[in-house]
């Protein structure tokens, strides 16, 4: 499902984030509870790891891919509570980590998730 959400993004979108990796898991690990502040595990559908594009340098040596965490339970929580279409909850939660790697606003995302 992740990967024909990700097939229905803007190539636009995607082209700048190079060696893009999502990895599905049931949860956030330890750390990143921690590291989020999370009241819960289910407080967290997805989540951006890498070097956003406001803070890339040329001079910088990356020393991994992006990648972008989507939270098996707490979507399929957060699809239970609000009756949403799964792959539509899944798509949004993609757009929305994407668009961490640009730095974009909310509406930014929101106006770009809205194109078809």
């Amino acid at each position: 499902m992740a990967e024909l959400a990700l097939d229905t993004i803007p190539g636009e979108l995607l082209a700048p984030v190079r060696n893009l990796v999502v990895h599905v898991e049931d949860f956030p690990d330890e750390d990143t509870e921690k590291e989020m502040e999370l009241e819960s595990p289910f407080d967290l559908l997805g989540l951006y790891r890498g070097v956003d594009m406001t803070r890339q340098s040329v001079a910088d040596v990356r020393s991994g891919p992006d990648m972008i965490f989507l939270y098996r339970r707490p979507i399929l929580d957060y699809w239970c509570e609000t009756g949403e279409e799964l792959p539509a909850i899944v798509r949004h939660v993609l757009i929305h980590e994407i668009g961490h790697h640009f730095g974009f606003s909310d509406e930014d995302m929101e106006r770009i998730e809205a194109m078809e």
